[in-house]
Order: structure tokens, then C-alpha cells, then sequence
């Protein structure tokens, strides 16, 4: 069947296209035309809903003999080395469910900086690991929410291995010349939601230590699912 016609079934957790759908179009509304990078492509699934919708779009992955939308060419891109890119080449980069599965950020920001234009945008998302819920499971777990022990022998790079916070990815944007970055989210988790009596607890505890609760205590951070990031380059 002809890849313009078939169902490409995204990686991501499910709904996580069809929300961020939503937010692509309404961040991006004053970009004339842009030129996109979907780094970390996978399935080819967002690609190809930016395809149809018009969009100058070019892919990348580290696996591209899993990409399945024929009418893009998916380069090997190794998101821990230099992209196959030039400078100044793309007005809207994303990375889709990518940064939880590398190490080395540094890289990543410094390439997406250098490929990307004046102005230009690097929106990913990942999953919230300051959720309520996400507290709680590390408390009795270890672990946060949607990561779990490393089989360490695998190397297929769809492992969890980074579980950064906004205020961490907030420091590389700046470090990496992105002074402005935003938050938004797919949707409220109900367990999160259903956590909420713990908030005034939280507040009280950063109150009395000092810690200013707006860093990773909004309601927002605490309740919603997946973070949507959108870094803008200065």
C-alpha cells in the first residue's frame, strides 16, 4: 500500500501526535513557510501529518530503515554527533519523545542551535517526571514515571536513560543560546490530579525551606502528563 494512504503507527505514547498537532499549529503561526527538521523521525507518523499539511519537511533518525513514509528521504542522523545539516538551515526544529533516550544534551542543543535560523524554534517534548504521580512512584520505586530499570546490554535507543527536569533543561537552553523557553503539556493526568491534596504540603515544605515553588511546583508541572518544550533561538 502506498505510504501517502497507509496508517503509520507513531512510537510515542498514544495521543501524543494528535495533541501536539494542536500545539505545533498554534505556536508556529508566525513562521511564513518554515523549513522543518523532525529529528528522531522513527515510523515516519509526524512527518508525514507535516507532509500532508504542506510543511517544507526533512527527517532524520539514527535508524532510518525503520522510517516508512516513502515521499521524505530519513537521513541517519547520530543526535550525539555533528546532523548531517549546514548551518542556518531550518526554521523549526522537533524532537519528538527524543531527549529521554540520550545522554549527552550538550551535543544535541549546540547541533540544533547551529542548524538552526535566527529566530528559529527547537520544540520537543518528553515525559513529566515532576507530575505528582511521577513523585510518588519515585518515592516508592525509584523510578520515574515512564522510565524503569536499564537493560544494560541494549543499545537500540529506545531505552529511558535521561530524566531531566524543566529547571535542567531550562539552564541548557540558556547555555546553548535559547533565552526563551516555554512549558505546556499534552493533557492532566487523573492520578496526578487525584494527588492533589499533597500540593499544600509542597508549598509548605518549600516555604519553609526556602525554595522558590514556582520552579517546579506550578500546578501545571505537577499534574500534566507530558511536557511540550519549546526553546526559541536568540
Amino acid at each position: 500500500m502506498d505510504s501517502t494512504t497507509q496508517e503509520i503507527k507513531p512510537i510515542a505514547i498514544p495521543g501524543i501526535h494528535e495533541r501536539l498537532w494542536g500545539h505545533f499549529q498554534r505556536i508556529t503561526q508566525g513562521f511564513d513557510q518554515p523549513k522543518v527538521l523532525e529529528i528522531g523521525a522513527g515510523h515516519g507518523a509526524f512527518t508525514k501529518k507535516l507532509y500532508d499539511a504542506g510543511y517544507d519537511i526533512s527527517a532524520c533518525d539514527l535508524f532510518p530503515e525503520i522510517f516508512y513514509f516513502d515521499k521524505i528521504e530519513c537521513k541517519k542522523a547520530d543526535i550525539t554527533q555533528a546532523l548531517p545539516y549546514e548551518d542556518n538551515s531550518f526554521d523549526i526544529v522537533m524532537a519528538i519523545e527524543v531527549l529521554e533516550h540520550v545522554h549527552d544534551h550538550e551535543v544535541l542543543f549546540r547541533e540544533v542551535n547551529r542548524i538552526l535560523k535566527k529566530g528559529g524554534l527547537f520544540l520537543a517534548s518528553t515525559p513529566n517526571i515532576l507530575s505528582l504521580k511521577s513523585r510518588v512512584r519515585f518515592l516508592f520505586s525509584g523510578f520515574y514515571y515512564s522510565f524503569k530499570p536499564l537493560e544494560h546490554e541494549r543499545n537500540d535507543g529506545l531505552q529511558h536513560l535521561a530524566s531531566l527536569t524543566i529547571d535542567q533543561y531550562r539552564n541548557l537552553g540558556i547555555r546553548y543560546q535559547f533565552p526563551r523557553m516555554d512549558v505546556s503539556f499534552d493533557k492532566r493526568q487523573s492520578t496526578s490530579r487525584y494527588l492533589g491534596f499533597l500540593v499544600p504540603f509542597i508549598w509548605l515544605y518549600c516555604k519553609i525551606k526556602k525554595i522558590d515553588r514556582t520552579v517546579h511546583n506550578r500546578w501545571d508541572y505537577l499534574t500534566g502528563r507530558v511536557l511540550f518544550l519549546s526553546f526559541w533561538k536568540g
